[in-house]
């Protein structure tokens, strides 16, 4: 009898603990599979569908958004179930709130609907030189310094970090690397109080400079004001301003997003392709050319979903191709579509397939799975290989998205951002 009870109630624990497991797997499910976001354009109807395997309720807090579904008569409130279609109608652009409910009774998640007018860009594809000056002399790490009296010594260890930013030093601002050299050097190995920005904060920080071997005053820091490299155009808006890269540029050496004061494209020459391959990303290689003849345009941002700023009167003439319009978020689904990219000298539309889509992703940069297709792209790099990062992704004759990652063990596939994601900003 003992060995029954004991059975039964183990029985009973795994019963119990498969339940709570099903329950939070369909519950987990439910909530990815409805997006947080979802835009509609102003006056126009959307359907959706989000494969719910319960049924819920959905209902509208403003009369801006209207809902039907089968019964097609407009309310603020609809049940769905399943694969079950419905529609919502936008009045008046702005940003409203949709909530749904399982059953009716247990809330799910609001859905923020966004009513927006019909939005063009033009998918560009080309390959762009980018210069990016930091806000302030940027700290890579700290190093030793062998003193006048032959001693080793590191002044800057555990007192200035990674990732901080130098913005003054006794109260002089420092704009350049060259800057501080000058006052570090100036200063006769005195106490100095350097400002610094230390994760978004200003703190003061004392530091006394060493006097190395070959007399000069040094803090025992590396530092970096700019950063430089070649990316790709994704669009240029009706109002002349460009998104590119889909992800931010960040320090090659702490990995952090470089904190930009200022910044410029410049015209870029592709000399050379570094086929990707399994475990080695390929690289686009290519000269800058600086200079005001070259200048095409300004950096006014670097942020997680690219940088951001306006192209002047000389790229707009090397534009090719019309204006397309801007997919909302929901438009964008798994199944063929088209990379455009002129790292051939030509600019073509490739063929991807989108194999995932995640409107919830937490990095909005890899919130689409891509895989290379074409034959003539797959020939010709492998697949992504970095440098692309930023070509237009367009599907159902739409500004989808851009590519922004490759998988390092599959050059064939990589990470895209939905292109509402990147336009945000």
């Amino acid at each position: 009898m003992k060995g029954k009870s004991i059975f039964y109630r183990w029985l009973g624990r795994i019963f119990w603990l498969s339940a709570v497991a099903v329950t939070g797997y369909t519950w987990y499910y439910m909530d990815q599979a409805v997006p947080d976001r979802v835009s509609i354009i102003e006056n126009e109807e959307e359907e959706f569908s989000f494969g719910l395997p319960l049924k819920a309720t959905i209902s509208s807090d403003s009369q801006e958004v209207a809902l039907s579904n089968e019964s097609n008569i407009p309310a603020d409130q609809i049940t769905i179930s399943g694969r079950d279609h419905f529609s919502m109608f936008g009045g008046e652009k702005g940003s409203y709130q949709v909530g749904l409910k399982l059953f009716g009774v247990i809330k799910l998640k609001d859905i923020q609907v966004d009513v927006v007018d019909t939005r063009y860009a033009i998918p560009c594809g080309s390959p762009i030189g980018i210069y990016l000056k930091s806000d302030g002399v940027m700290v890579i790490g700290t190093g030793r310094i062998t003193g006048s009296d032959g001693m080793e010594v590191e002044p800057a260890y555990g007192i200035l970090k990674s990732g901080d930013y130098i913005e003054a030093f006794n109260g002089k601002p420092m704009n350049t690397k060259e800057d501080l050299i000058r006052a570090v050097s100036e200063s006769g190995g005195q106490d100095c109080v350097l400002q610094v920005r230390r994760e978004g904060e200003d703190v003061d920080i004392s530091l006394k400079p060493v006097q190395g071997a070959d007399g000069q005053y040094k803090l025992g820091a590396w530092v970096r004001d700019d950063t430089q490299g070649i990316g790709t155009i994704t669009y240029v808006d009706m109002n002349g301003r460009f998104g590119a890269l889909g992800h931010g540029i960040s320090d090659s050496d702490t990995g952090d997003l470089v904190e930009s004061s200022e910044g410029a494209l410049y015209s870029t020459e592709i000399m050379g392709i570094e086929k990707g391959s399994m475990g080695k990303p390929g690289l686009l290689s290519g000269v800058i050319y600086y200079g005001p003849q070259s200048h095409m345009g300004d950096i006014e941002k670097n942020t997680n979903e690219g940088i951001f700023g306006t192209v002047n009167q000389q790229f707009k003439k090397q534009i090719s191709g019309e204006p397309m319009e801007i997919a909302c978020r929901q438009d964008v689904k798994q199944g063929p579509a088209y990379i455009r990219s002129n790292i051939s000298g030509e600019l073509k539309d490739y063929a991807i397939e989108i194999q995932k889509v995640d409107y919830n992703s937490g990095h909005k940069n890899k919130s689409m799975v891509i895989k290379v297709t074409d034959p003539e792209l797959l020939e010709l790099t492998g697949g992504i290989v970095q440098g692309m990062s930023g070509s237009p992704i367009i599907q159902d004759g739409k500004l989808a998205g851009a590519v922004t990652h490759v998988f390092v063990q599959d050059a064939s596939r990589g990470y895209g951002i939905l292109i509402e994601n990147m336009m945000e900003h």
